[in-house]
């Protein structure tokens, strides 16, 4: 993964999801630079590092609600 030239590729997982720890466990592991990476330039944007972390959590969950909710 190459974070650092903005590419912001993720790897494809090497646990099936049914290994929901290792699964879990490797997605933190591939997600965590990619997030890092937004608080760092939202924090130099100007923006409360708490307050952006926060946002994420909102507009997370508001996603998986959205999916959730959403007619099949």
């Amino acid at each position: 993964m190459n974070v650092m030239n903005g590419n912001g590729s993720i790897p494809t997982p090497a646990h099936s999801a049914s290994e929901f720890l290792a699964y879990e466990a490797e997605c933190r592991s591939a997600l965590k630079p990619l997030l890092t990476g937004l608080l760092d330039t939202a924090e130099s944007a100007g923006w409360n590092r708490r307050t952006v972390a926060s946002t994420l959590m909102f507009l997370a969950a508001q996603q998986i609600s959205a999916e959730t909710s959403a007619p099949s």
